[in-house]
């Protein structure tokens, strides 16, 4: 059962959700990684699992200083979905979205490189914190 959101919730959330799409476009795995709760579970397109922010820290830092150095993160390449908040309860929000990730040397994001990123949030007091995440590549379906 969700438990009805208040505005100023919602909009915390989501801001929550931009500071990490923002610190990933500034190749920032620090200011990355401070989105997330200490023992966050973050689950990549590929399957590979991080626990604990200080893994998401380095992953990214890898990542950003590496083979995503300069990408970015923002719509997909039919344009983005909006995200849509569902609250479990006052302090804990689910968000399932659409996104991709840009590499530096692409113009416009590909087919290929789109994902449905899924979230879970909590409010630990200081602020609305991503604890789960889960990015599944969308993939061709034969019919």
């Amino acid at each position: 059962m969700s438990a009805a959101p208040s505005a100023a919730a919602e909009a915390a959330v989501l801001a929550t959700l931009a500071r990490v799409t923002g610190a990933w476009n500034a190749g920032d795995a620090t200011a990355y990684g401070a989105e997330f709760t200490p023992d966050a579970t973050y689950v990549t397109f590929d399957g590979h699992v991080l626990v604990g922010r200080d893994a998401i820290v380095d992953v990214h830092r890898w990542l950003f200083d590496g083979p995503l150095k300069g990408s970015t993160m923002g719509a997909t390449s039919t344009g983005g979905d909006s995200p849509t908040v569902r609250f479990l309860r006052p302090d804990v929000a689910h968000v399932l979205t659409a996104g991709a990730v840009r590499p530096a040397e692409l113009v416009e994001t590909t087919p290929d490189r789109d994902s449905v990123p899924s979230f879970v949030l909590v409010d630990d007091g200081d602020g609305w914190r991503v604890t789960a995440f889960h990015n599944t590549r969308r993939q061709a379906v034969a019919r």
